[in-house]
């Protein structure tokens, strides 16, 4: 997966969660003026107590967390919804200390359910509530009628005690730097954005910054499960949360059922191995677009060859970085024009979007892109929508703390453009990006098998720019128990994305717990 770090962010493990890109809005759990969350507003209805073999905690100090009985309850911006909260301790070597609360979102199964899906849409930082509640986009009807969806925002995202690290208006100024600054003054400013980022979120954050780790929110899906009265739990996990699916797996085999882990990350590889084959990712997605273009047209608006295509976007960037365009009240500068490019890239069924927004901004129009930029960056008109450009930055720091000085950026350079002419330097740039993080992991890495854990179907797809394919291969590689699942095709994640052998695949395993014989191609 990619730190995004300030605006030299390497990108999200985010999976794009609609068909086209900001062509709709899913549900929030919604707020009153006092800013607290729904499900903290409606009057609850008790849920039946989970057995007690399904709510045996690791450590007998956890046990009330694990005797907890979810008390759902309508969720005031759709009723159709439920929402609760799920307490949890901020540090598990004191479960006696501060706690704080899980924003959760169920979407009832539509028929006879059986049982329980836990979902996770990635980043690290997107809010899972949200995902849940676009389940009829993300989830195909099989297991929306089947399945109670549940979705969770990890600890420090969305409405489980948010890191906070920044006003608005810095984040917008943290979005917008040029992620591949080429004079001394634009690097002093990203260095500078790289320090107050991680102050910020140390002055505004408190003491969960220091535990919002990925092995931290893997012990709080096991008190989910509990509290859900699952024995097992059953979850599908998207790019990130793949990676969180994994950790889940190491912690807990005896209690996985049937994961489904799409657009996988391998979980062994260090920091600047990620990155650069995360460009490598980036670069073959935009070489498909541009091949894509001149396929399509009689005449691609990029030019005639897909060199001529990369060299124009290029060229656009940095035209981009010495006169930033209009976007209605606002100015497009380098850093969200880089945003606006590559977030298309995560749907292959996004590309047109990409094409209309950069003829607009080829003319002088920088909205378009910029709606695009918002998109990534979860920033509506008001505002931003959540904070996952901040708590992927906590998360990922934490977890891998790993980062060089700006000074030696530059050594990068050549490796990096190799793997990606287009983005090479940007990817190298993000390489600094943690060296502004103010507290660390109390967590020991862990080397992830998952010996004894029930079969695990793992996902990749072949030019999938986030997540490569050799990542799902490796990852499933790593897994004791896993069995890997190929899509040819373009874009991030493979269920739902248009291939009917994966979907059934996908279904009739969580469903009727179908396992395929052997790694399978679709």
């Amino acid at each position: 997966m990619k730190k995004v770090v300030a605006a030299v962010a390497v990108l999200a493990l985010l999976l794009v969660t609609v068909v086209a890109v900001g062509m709709v809005v899913v549900e929030s759990l919604g707020a009153d003026d006092d800013g607290q969350d729904g499900a903290d507003r409606v009057v609850r209805t008790p849920s039946a107590s989970p057995e007690p073999s399904v709510t045996a905690p690791p450590e007998p100090e956890l046990e009330r967390f694990y005797s907890q009985s979810i008390e759902w309850a309508p969720c005031r911006s759709n009723d159709s919804h439920d929402c609760a909260g799920l307490e949890v301790p901020v540090d598990y070597r004191d479960p006696a200390g501060e706690t704080f609360e899980l924003a959760l979102l169920r979407v009832p199964a539509g028929g006879k359910p059986v049982g329980s899906l836990v979902v996770n849409p990635g980043g690290p930082g997107a809010p899972g509530t949200t995902y849940a509640a676009a389940g009829g986009l993300v989830f195909r009807r099989p297991l929306l009628e089947r399945f109670d969806i549940v979705g969770f925002d990890p600890r420090g995202t969305g409405s489980s005690s948010p890191v906070d690290c920044f006003s608005d208006a810095e984040l917008d100024d943290y979005v917008a730097l040029d992620p591949e600054p080429d004079t001394a003054a634009e690097e002093q400013q990203v260095i500078r954005s790289v320090e107050e980022f991680g102050e910020g979120c140390a002055e505004n954050t408190g003491e969960l910054l220091a535990h919002v780790t990925t092995i931290e929110t893997a012990r709080d899906m096991d008190v989910l499960r509990a509290a859900l009265g699952e024995e097992q739990l059953t979850y599908l996990g998207a790019s990130y949360g793949t990676q969180l699916g994994a950790t889940y797996a190491e912690l807990f085999p005896e209690r996985v059922g049937r994961f489904v882990l799409d657009g996988a990350v391998d979980v062994s590889l260090d920091f600047r191995t990620k990155a650069l084959e995360q460009a490598a990712g980036f670069e073959t997605a935009l070489r498909a677009y541009v091949q894509h273009c001149l396929d399509s047209t009689d005449r691609c608006f990029l030019g005639d060859s897909v060199e001529e295509g990369l060299e124009r976007i290029s060229d656009f960037l940095d035209q981009v970085d010495a006169e930033p365009l209009k976007a209605g009240d606002r100015e497009l500068r380098v850093g969200n024009a880089f945003y606006g490019i590559v977030t298309p890239l995560y749907s292959r069924d996004s590309w047109f979007f990409l094409s209309t927004a950069l003829t607009s901004a080829f003319d002088g129009n920088g909205a378009a892109l910029m709606q695009l930029s918002d998109y990534y960056a979860s920033r509506g008109s008001d505002g931003y929508e959540n904070n996952s450009m901040e708590a992927i930055y906590a998360i990922n720091c934490l977890d891998d703390p790993s980062a060089i000085p700006a000074s030696e950026v530059p050594d990068e350079f050549a490796a990096f453009e190799k793997a990606s002419p287009t983005f090479g330097r940007v990817f190298a740039w993000g390489l600094m990006g943690c060296s502004g993080i103010q507290v660390e992991s109390t967590e020991e890495p862990l080397e992830i098998r998952g010996e004894g854990a029930a079969p695990i179907l793992v996902l990749g797809t072949t030019r999938d720019p986030a997540t490569p394919m050799k990542w799902a291969v490796a990852l499933a590689d790593q897994l004791e128990s896993a069995v890997l699942v190929r899509r040819d095709g373009d874009g991030h994640t493979a269920y739902n994305s248009g291939n009917e052998c994966i979907d059934s695949l996908v279904e009739d395993y969580l469903i009727e717990g179908t396992v395929p014989d052997n790694p399978t191609s679709c």
